[in-house]
């Protein structure tokens, strides 16, 4: 059985992103603790591959370097017509996410990195989702897009922790019920 786990940031009043779909205000200067990555590379050392939405993957593709040369991402879009060419190991996804759960059954993959607003949102609409670490950024950004919209049903979470960064940064990690 796939885990599939989401590691996300979100403003304090809940966006992961400006209306536009920035996320200037989470790289900024103010932010940084030298040789702290809140988490991720330890998140990361237990991942197979990366599942996103197309509108995340287009974010990713502007970061000055791309950050998944080694692990490989399914880039979810509904849009037949979407293709992207790379010698990275993307693939872009069609299907259904029972669909891309099999696939990924016959790859084996063990642990799934499910990244971006919509696609978290629709694993835990589909009861699929594990676990999930949100950092709440101290930032109110008033309006953009938001983590959680419409959940379908009430979902009972576990409290896993809580680690305080000296930056602001409040790190919780939850289990799916």
């Amino acid at each position: 059985m796939i885990k599939y786990k989401a590691f996300i940031a979100t403003s304090l009043d809940g966006f992961i992103a400006r209306t536009d779909g920035s996320i200037d205000w989470l790289t900024s200067k103010e932010y940084i603790i030298e040789n702290n990555d809140f988490g991720y590379s330890s998140f990361m050392a237990n991942i197979d591959c990366i599942i996103m939405g197309r509108a995340t993957f287009e974010t990713v593709l502007t970061f000055k370097t791309y950050p998944f040369e080694s692990i490989p991402v399914f880039v979810l879009t509904r849009n037949q017509n979407y293709k992207y060419e790379s010698h990275f190991p993307i693939q872009i996804f069609h299907g259904t996410l029972n669909d891309l759960n099999s696939a990924l059954e016959e790859k084996q993959i063990r642990s799934a990195y499910i990244d971006g607003g919509l696609v978290i949102q629709s694993f835990l609409d589909k009861s699929m989702l594990n676990e999930i670490t949100i950092t709440q950024v101290p930032i109110l950004l008033g309006s953009g897009l938001p983590l959680f919209t419409n959940c379908k049903q009430e979902i009972k979470l576990k409290h896993i922790r809580t680690l305080p960064f000296p930056n602001g940064f409040v790190q919780s990690m939850y289990q799916i019920s």
